[in-house]
């Protein structure tokens, strides 16, 4: 029996996806504006779906992120492409995700105590994981969650405005035939 019994050579569709992820942050960014610019609806809806996956993607409801904003922008009849593009583009975040977790945890147990106080200083020999399935986690998630919104909701509008703009100058400069003649 001559050769081997599988190839040794990656085939064509193996070799692209192998490329596909090694792309640098950078240029996820990139090939994610490419693909927003050439979604055939409103301004207003891809800069809204935009935001509300932003926003979505900083809370720490990790299974329900894409989820929530697909519902959200269905209902706010925005796009929702890019509310799932938006809070896929959140795992480009997974290297500093604890730290800003920590602070939105801050943040949510300063507003939600009075007299306001910071958080203990957090040990590593307090967290168990036998711990994160009891309701004593309601007490970590609240004050996470709370955190989360303080900050998605002015990146969101930020995102929305940006974005918003972006795209409408785009289209004022690359779609000029498609206006009626005054």
């Amino acid at each position: 029996m001559s050769g081997a019994p599988f190839s040794v050579r990656a085939s064509r569709s193996e070799r692209i996806l192998f490329v596909r992820f090694r792309l640098h942050p950078k240029q996820l960014l990139r090939q994610a504006w490419l693909r927003l610019r050439q979604l055939r609806d409103a301004p207003h809806a891809v800069a809204g779906g935009l935001a509300i996956g932003v926003f979505w993607g900083f809370t720490p409801l990790t299974g329900l992120k894409t989820l929530l904003s697909i519902f959200t922008a269905w209902i706010t009849r925005c796009s929702k492409i890019p509310a799932v593009i938006a809070v896929t583009l959140h795992d480009i975040l997974i290297p500093v995700w604890p730290i800003i977790l920590r602070w939105e945890y801050d943040l949510g147990f300063w507003i939600l105590n009075r007299p306001h106080r910071f958080p203990p200083k957090l040990g590593i020999g307090k967290i168990h994981m036998s711990e994160l399935l009891q309701w004593k986690t309601l007490g970590v998630l609240w004050p996470t969650f709370v955190g989360s919104v303080v900050i998605g909701v002015p990146i969101a509008l930020v995102t929305y405005w940006i974005v918003k703009w972006a795209l409408e100058r785009y289209e004022s400069k690359h779609h000029r035939h498609l206006t009626p003649p005054a």
